[in-house]
């Protein structure tokens, strides 16, 4: 049983809540899909279940940041739902710069424990901070989430919802279409690419070159591994690489010397290479595309890339994609994070002097550029999407970290022409 001050707590709490809440609507945000272990600790064991709870939450160092946004100011009140092992454990809760206490919570089943009311002065997006005090019990609490309510919620909450807890918590992949001269064959095409400091979190994927039938970029992979992708999808659609004919694979025709090549799925299926290299942040990269049929019903996929480490251009590789007769078509990048735990982490990309050549052999300027999201920013569950003509003149792409100022989709940008016709030795 609950002991007395601990009842009398919660009691004086779901008066002063639910006075808060009159003719409010309240909005459940589960702690699975919309949160985060901000500040974890060496061999964290706190862990978001499928089942949509936070678990084996044990140390008081951990920090779980919880986000969503509001469209309107005022009054915000606060619950948060949670269950333990029936012994005391004391939380502190911190909504927009108040920290409240619940000192004493024992519960076998999941209760609403009312935290307080918070002024919300600004619209945006707000983080609810979670920090274990103390406790008898093996872990703090399981935490299903938090209850909000309201005149802050008035005009909608944004937050996961019945969205796909993964994609929410990858947050929403941004990209740029460029426009391309019409009526020409393209055969290649040149993009530059830099990433700022600070803007490399792991999980990252920079996409300069992307085509109709796959693309190629830098990633970051691990503290310690980045690469320079590569990859071309099969004609044959398919998330299972082992199910294409023989007819229809990929081919590769030719690669680097560095150069790991294989197969894809996931995410449609085909050839997929890659180059180990630890690019840097603040240095700019080159990549060239060529796309070219063979004659024979098939297209030619080859990519080349440069750094300045290096001071030359070298093979990533060179494939055949049968069946396919194309130029170069949807020349356009994108920005995505590919790790769950950190979409609440900013990254920042510029994509400089694109360029396009004909299969004349002419090179044209490329200065436009069109900006697109996908599902997850279409479906309103993250809104820290951004893209634009920086200040140095590039195009940039910007997404994650729950940033308040978002681009409209479909939004044409122009950049400067630089005038700087690509310098290609292969």
């Amino acid at each position: 049983m609950l002991n007395l001050c601990y009842m009398k707590h919660i009691f004086t709490s779901i008066l002063l809540f639910c006075c808060a809440i009159v003719a409010s609507a309240q909005t459940s945000v589960a702690i699975y899909g919309n949160s985060y272990i901000t500040s974890a600790v060496e061999n964290e064991t706190a862990r978001f279940s499928r089942q949509g709870f936070l678990q084996n939450w044990s140390n008081e160092k951990s920090v779980i940041s919880t986000y969503f946004k509001l469209h309107s100011t005022g009054e915000l009140s606060v619950a948060i739902r949670m269950k333990n092992d029936g012994k005391p454990s004391d939380i502190k809760v911190t909504v927009a710069n108040k920290t409240f206490y619940v000192n004493g919570f024992k519960s076998t089943g999941f209760t609403d424990v009312p935290l307080g009311v918070v002024n919300i002065a600004d619209t945006g997006y707000v983080a609810i901070q979670l920090q274990g005090v103390s406790t008898e019990n093996s872990t703090f609490a399981t935490v299903q989430g938090y209850i909000i309510a309201g005149a802050a919620t008035k005009n909608g909450v944004v937050h996961c919802g019945t969205f796909e807890p993964y994609w929410t918590l990858r947050g929403p992949s941004v990209h740029l279409k460029y426009r391309l001269p019409n009526g020409a064959k393209i055969r290649r095409f040149y993009n530059e690419v830099t990433v700022r400091e600070g803007n490399d979190p792991l999980g990252s994927y920079y996409m300069a070159n992307g085509f109709g039938e796959g693309y190629c970029g830098i990633q970051v992979n691990s503290a310690t591994e980045r690469r320079i992708l590569f990859s071309v999808w099969s004609p044959f659609v398919t998330d299972d690489p082992k199910s294409i004919p023989d007819s229809l694979k990929i081919i590769l025709l030719k690669k680097g010397e560095n150069t790991v090549t294989g197969e894809f799925g996931n995410e449609g299926s085909g050839g997929q290479s890659f180059i180990r290299y630890n690019w840097i942040t603040g240095n700019t990269y080159k990549f060239l595309t060529e796309i070219e049929p063979d004659g024979k019903g098939n297209t030619i996929y080859t990519a080349y890339f440069y750094a300045p480490e290096s001071g030359r251009w070298q093979l990533i590789a060179s494939f055949l994609r049968p069946k396919t007769e194309t130029h170069y078509t949807n020349a356009h990048s994108f920005l995505e994070n590919f790790w769950t735990d950190h979409g609440h982490i900013t990254r920042q990309v510029e994509f400089g002097n694109q360029w396009a050549q004909t299969a004349d052999g002419e090179w044209v300027e490329l200065t436009e550029a069109i900006f697109t999201f996908d599902e997850t920013a279409r479906a309103g569950v993250r809104k820290d999407y951004a893209g634009g003509v920086a200040e140095d003149g590039n195009f940039f792409l910007k997404n994650c970290g729950f940033f308040n100022n978002s681009t409209p989709f479909r939004s044409t940008f122009t950049r400067k022409p630089t005038n700087k016709k690509p310098e290609v030795n292969i």
